[in-house]
């Protein structure tokens, strides 16, 4: 390793040696590695190569699950939902009891260890909804549904400063992992002022194809407005909107 000396300092690769910054400074190292070609091949890689497929197996299965709720999560996740869901899936993979090395699958394993997966960790929704909720899915309808029970909202919902009016959402999903051509339904209440008045309970209720052979899927979040000169805005922005996975189901 050799530190870089000069008025113009580089990154990248030049010659053979591989120029980079570090806090310590720009440095310099003679590029090394085993080459892309003798991973693929070599057997002494065969568990690299396996890893590997697996690794990019869990990164599939969580872009095709984000997508599938992509309208909710552009106000309700975190900047690091997609490395949390991928830790989440490469365990549940490993429960794949069905595949060898390689080649196993999170909906070969216990998928539903992902119930209660948080989509965003600035606002969690065990930590904002204290309300006992009931939630329902029958996959022979198609039929999903999520009941609230009488709440005060400020006794039971921890909502952030400035807030004035929430949201309770609900969606359900159709997950596709194979062709990633998922299928979403939501509800939601209306904006509900933030006060010490009774709400009456709450039932949300979403559809999806009946009889279906996919994965399927419901959420429940809280989103939090509030109120200017009779128009509602989303409080940050959603930076303490909470989203959580209530229930997941394989066929």
């Amino acid at each position: 390793m050799a530190e870089q000396d000069g008025i113009f300092k580089i990154k990248g690769t030049l010659g053979g040696v591989t120029f980079y910054k570090t806090r310590d400074g720009y440095l310099a190292r003679e590029k090394g590695g085993v080459s892309k070609k003798r991973i693929a091949s070599d057997p002494a890689f065969k568990r690299t190569r396996e890893n590997g497929q697996e690794f990019g197996t869990a990164a599939r299965y969580g872009k095709h699950l984000r997508n599938a709720i992509r309208y909710l999560l552009q106000h309700s996740a975190d900047n690091r939902v997609v490395s949390r869901l991928h830790k989440e899936l490469m365990h549940i993979l490993k429960t794949d009891e069905v595949n060898s090395r390689g080649l196993r699958t999170p909906l070969n394993g216990e998928l539903r260890l992902l119930n209660g997966f948080e989509f965003n960790s600035r606002g969690l929704l065990t930590t904002t909804l204290f309300a006992p909720f009931e939630s329902v899915l029958d996959r022979t309808s198609g039929t999903l549904s999520v009941t609230l029970p009488d709440i005060i909202p400020s006794q039971m919902i921890k909502a952030p400063e400035g807030t004035t009016h929430f949201k309770i959402v609900s969606a359900a999903a159709e997950l596709d992992f194979i062709e990633g051509a998922s299928v979403l339904t939501t509800d939601s209440t209306s904006e509900i002022a933030y006060d010490e008045n009774l709400l009456p309970g709450v039932t949300l209720n979403t559809d999806v194809t009946a009889a279906s052979t996919l994965p399927l899927m419901q959420v429940l979040g809280v989103e939090f407005y509030q109120q200017i000169n009779g128009s509602f805005y989303m409080l940050n922005n959603g930076a303490f909107n909470a989203l959580a996975i209530i229930n997941i189901e394989k066929p």
